[in-house]
């Protein structure tokens, strides 16, 4: 199961199991007896708030660090107790454990890049593009899952505005524009909203043209993101998998390649100029 970024996959909030309900109670009862809101907690163990509200809810899978980092704040016994109720931790079957820690990495990022060949990236679809995506999966999933599917997707792009200080970068390929997913409308649709987000101040999307003979990105399409503490995690995604990213060696890798494919797609101003030429074409 693959991420929102792309149309194969989901951006769903995990499967409440057991054990991801149990460790959230646990790291709230620890927090409770130290006599921090989630507010006090968050900024110690260098997570926000909101982050720490999703595990205590079972509602995200919790890093290593935060158990690392909340012995410091809690105390010994609390790592302790933590780090007993990790053990049991288990993931629902079907969901991808890599997207859960991703989706968190994301969430916290300080900077996040991405480069897409394969669908418009899932913060910058539009609804009429969430909708056209989700109806052409296969096997056909049923309506109210296509629902949920798509309202939980543009939850997401709530990101911009919970993060107006992240910087935020996309490099797509001209050809997902080309291919009309949907339809020439919903191609509008995603034009206009390309148009409104990347007119955002943190905020840069440059199109790939189609002709471009030097090109870093032929092994396919990645994310980035930088964390609080500075450092960098890659996420690629395939068929129905996932991987995050973490060795420094591998990450620097992407980061040279993402470099140099910004520098061969269009400037953010050619990519405007570009955007409205193609949506007065349509």
């Amino acid at each position: 199961m693959t991420a929102d970024h792309g149309g194969g996959g989901t951006n769903s909030e995990p499967e409440m199991s057991d054990s991801l309900k149990t460790f959230g109670a646990v790291l709230k009862v620890l927090r409770d007896e130290a006599r921090l809101t989630q507010e006090e907690f968050a900024p110690r163990v260098q997570y926000s708030a909101h982050y720490i509200a999703k595990i205590e809810q079972g509602k995200r899978f919790p890093p290593r660090e935060l158990i690392e980092r909340s012995e410091a704040v809690l105390g010994p016994t609390a790592g302790r107790v933590l780090k007993a109720a990790a053990q049991s931790l288990t993931r629902k079957a079907g969901l991808a454990s890599w997207f859960r820690q991703w989706a968190g990495i994301e969430e916290e990022a300080v900077s996040l890049y991405a480069y897409e060949c394969r669908a418009i990236p899932g913060l910058l679809q539009p609804e009429p593009y969430v909708r056209a995506i989700f109806e052409r999966r296969v096997p056909p999933i049923a309506e109210d899952e296509l629902e949920r599917e798509v309202g939980l997707r543009l939850d997401r792009q709530q990101l911009f505005a919970q993060r107006p200080s992240t910087t935020f970068s996309f490099v797509i390929e001209q050809t997902l524009l080309e291919r009309h997913v949907g339809g020439r409308g919903v191609t509008a649709e995603v034009i206009d909203h390309l148009l409104q987000v990347g007119s955002r101040r943190n905020v840069e999307v440059q199109l790939m043209p189609i002709c471009q003979e030097d090109h870093a990105g032929v092994d396919g399409q990645m994310y980035l993101a930088e964390t609080p503490d500075l450092r960098w995690i890659g996420y690629t995604e395939g068929q129905r998998s996932s991987n995050l990213i973490t060795a420094p060696k591998d990450v620097s890798v992407l980061l040279q390649r993402y470099g140099k494919l910004r520098s061969q797609a269009l400037d953010c101003g050619a990519t405007v100029s570009l955007l409205k030429q193609m949506r007065g074409a349509l």
